[in-house]
């Protein structure tokens, strides 16, 4: 029996001719809108015979295995003595450095299109061309090769044949997969109060390609609850691929595990988990230098070898077993996760690799991302992270410095860099004496100085010259092309500013409102699932996020009954003014609480010098008493001492003191005794800022209530995400005290949970 196998041309031929380096982190690009108008430059060159995006379907056979592939070539040129197959590639490099043989991957795909329509039109011989088109000069540079049918069909059924162990090991865990997943049963005895609510939601969802945005309480078990009816659904097919989005490592962690309660129960699934590429690096220890890696020199010599392995004998793919197969077939880690991603059925990554233009995974095609579910766990933080993903900054010191490195070893780079920080000195002289200057346009002529900056950069960075020098341009180069990407999104949801300080100028494209690319860059996905116990008030968090009128909403209420949490108020200004007049209440209450009851209690507070503040008093008044304080910058073992410390019987309690909205106040886990006293102090507003108030006046001139949108939403969620610590499963009890005045107002009274409401007041 046959398996027919439907695939792309581009995919096929990269599998089988992976090329490239990897250099420093530098990798020629452009954009898809750049690559589009140079695609469509060398098009209407053609005459009136030839044609363009050719659709071409064909069959291989090859051993059980029949793989229908198809493709779209670039061009078919008829006018000439024979067909020519064009295939065009636009580079942002310079074209001096592509020689005939410099990209077999190129010359793959353009011969697979010849095979394809030399079966149609079995003419012989046929010319493949690859035209290369420098974006920014226009420059064009061809190379042609004439192939007769026979070694067009040799060709073809050698690509066929690399191509094939992996496709058969992919057909095998695929039956395997959906046998495991009809078999397949919730991993718990119970359901939770709630839980089979958001399930069908998730899965009718799904069904019907729509959009849901879910609050659902803390300890419901959100995780399980939009993994398994997702993994259902591609067990039946309607999806290949769950990508499971997160803002932080430790929700990562709780995808895993959910996954691992799975597999217990018999699924068997690819996941992988993606991991920071400065997290995973190996470093200069293991033989990764900046100016050579050992990981990376031959990797698309080993690649192919790695993934077969790893996809082989593993299922759940997380850091320790990527790296493990890294060092094992000396593949870099983060590219190696990377290439792993596009193979698995579940990818666990950050936000980034699906919205950042800068990051996301390119190489992921238009029809993987119909058949695949994005599911965004702690959605509340996509707004910020959007924000920031969509806005980009510069500054003239960068430019300065690169001109001064480079004034003898590059005049190309340093005149280029010269032009853009004299544009930034212009800058700063028609602000006058305006520290700030705020605007709803680009500054004039700085894209063009930065292309021109990119394009005499890249020849430098590719050169491989190494050294400080190099280091200075690659930053200043990526800095560059993120304003450049980013300045090709700017619309009226954007403002410029420019901040003056010396000679130092720092300029920002700014983004107001992400909700327009957030739905554009979801667009082409089957369904997105965002979901969180704070997204209150959900009208906020649509608006934000990019909801349209058709999209679900659901929310659930809490399963957990009256009894099981006491809340308390104490109402005492806790405005930065009024800080020192309310310490000595404050004291007092966490004295009181701690000998009425000696239990684990974490103290929540606005900022770290008054959380230091607070903390140094206390340890002062009580000596006895265990604390544990949040440092700036903790690093991964440090997080893990703090919240272990939690963790340990015996000992006495221990009362913790942490930031709001800081690392401990989403995402933690302490179940039971391990926890059961929550203080939060403060409403949690952000601290009145330049970029918020710009972000309150553009929502009041769009006649929405612009200090709600810049402040108390985003302020009281970490007030609510806070105190969800507390109550995690249903036998847990505890105790949330409230401190403020403003709680008792109904601007912040009604964004409470309902449970919360009814606290008693000190």
């Amino acid at each position: 029996m046959s398996h027919r196998i439907e695939i792309s041309v581009r995919p096929l031929v990269e599998y089988v001719f992976r090329s490239g380096s990897i250099v420093s982190g530098f990798r020629t690009s452009s954009s898809l809108t750049e690559g589009t108008r140079a695609h469509q430059l060398i098009q209407r060159s053609y005459g009136e015979q030839d044609q363009k995006e050719v659709h071409l379907t064909a069959e291989i056979p090859c051993g059980d295995l029949i793989f229908a592939i198809e493709g779209r070539c670039d061009g078919l040129i008829l006018s000439g003595d024979g067909p020519v197959i064009d295939e065009i590639k636009s580079t942002a490099g310079t074209l001096e450095e592509i020689q005939e043989d410099t990209y077999p991957v190129h010359w793959a795909q353009a011969q697979m299109y010849a095979y394809m329509y030399n079966r149609l039109h079995p003419e012989t011989p046929i010319t493949v061309q690859l035209t290369y088109i420098q974006i920014r000069s226009q420059e064009i540079k061809t190379f042609r090769r004439t192939l007769t049918a026979a070694e067009l069909e040799d060709f073809a059924l050698g690509v066929a044949e690399s191509y094939a162990p992996y496709a058969r090991l992919r057909l095998q865990h695929a039956q395997q997969r959906d046998e495991s997943i009809r078999q397949l049963s919730f991993p718990f005895p119970d359901y939770r109060q709630g839980q089979r609510r958001l399930m069908g939601a998730v899965y009718r969802s799904i069904g019907e390609g729509q959009r849901l945005f879910a609050r659902a309480p803390t300890g419901i078990g959100k995780t399980i609850s939009t993994l398994f009816p997702s993994i259902k659904a591609m067990g039946e097919g309607t999806l290949q691929r769950i990508f499971y989005l997160t803002a932080k490592t430790i929700t990562r962690t709780a995808a895993e595990e959910a996954l691992e309660h799975l597999a217990a129960g018999g699924l068997r699934l690819h996941a992988v988990t993606l991991t920071a590429k400065d997290k995973i690096c190996f470093g200069a220890e293991e033989g990764c230098t900046s100016e050579g890696c050992v990981f990376s020199e031959g990797y698309y010599d080993r690649i192919n070898g790695a993934i077969l392995d790893l996809l082989e004998h593993e299922t759940s793919m997380t850091r320790p077993v990527i790296e493990a197969y890294a060092r094992k077939h000396r593949v870099c880690p983060f590219e190696f996760s990377l290439d792993a991603a596009y193979a698995a059925d579940v990818v666990i990554c950050d936000y980034n690799y699906i919205f950042d233009p800068k990051v996301s995974l390119k190489r992921m095609q238009e029809d993987t991302k119909k058949s695949s579910v994005l599911l965004v766990d702690e959605g509340h933080n996509l707004v910020d992270r959007a924000r920031s993903m969509y806005s980009a900054e510069l500054r003239k010191s960068m430019f300065l410095d690169v001109q001064r490195a480079f004034k003898e070893r590059n005049p190309g780079v340093y005149q280029a860099a010269k032009t853009v920080n004299n544009r930034f000195i212009v800058l700063r002289k028609v602000s006058g004496e305006e520290p700030r200057v705020v605007g709803s346009s680009q500054p004039e002529m700085l894209d063009e100085l930065l292309e021109a900056f990119v394009q005499q950069a890249e020849p430098e960075l590719m050169s491989g010259r190494g050294g400080e020098e190099s280091e200075l341009l690659l930053e200043c180069y990526f800095a560059a092309q993120g304003y450049l990407r980013i300045s090709r999104l700017y619309d009226e949801r954007y403002v410029t500013y420019a901040e003056m300080d010396g000679s130092e100028v720092f300029l920002k494209l700014f983004c107001l409102d992400p909700s327009h690319l957030l739905r554009q860059a979801g667009k082409n996905f089957r369904s997105t699932i965002i979901f969180s116990a704070t997204l209150t008030p959900l009208m906020y968090y649509r608006d934000m996020l990019g909801a349209e009128e058709e999209d679900y909403s659901l929310s659930i209420p809490s399963p957990f009954s009256a009894d099981q949490l006491e809340v308390k108020l104490l109402p005492v200004s806790t405005r930065y003014k009024d800080r020192e007049r309310s310490k000595g209440a404050i004291l007092s209450l966490l004295t009181g609480l701690v000998k009425e009851k000696p239990v684990n209690t974490l103290v929540f507070l606005p900022s770290y010098p008054y959380m230091q503040e607070i903390h140094a008093a206390f340890s002062a008044a009580h000596p006895e008493m265990r604390t544990l304080l949040q440092g700036h910058g903790m690093s991964e073992g440090e997080r893990e001492a703090f919240l272990g410390a939690f963790r340990q019987s015996g000992g006495g309690p221990i009362v913790g003191f942490a930031v709001m909205g800081g690392i401990f106040s989403e995402g933690i886990d302490l179940k039971g005794e391990r926890l059961s006293s929550v203080v939060v102090v403060g409403v949690g507003l952000p601290q009145l800022s330049f970029e918020n108030d710009i972000i309150r006046t553009y929502f009041d001139r769009l006649g929405k209530n612009g200090y709600d949108y810049a402040y108390v939403y985003p302020g009281m969620n970490k007030v609510l995400q806070a105190g969800g610590r507390l109550i995690r499963s249903e036998s847990d009890t505890g105790t949330l005290v409230l401190v403020d005045d403003r709680f008792q107002n109904r601007q912040y009274h009604q964004l409470l949970p309902e449970e919360w409401r009814s606290y008693k007041r000190l």
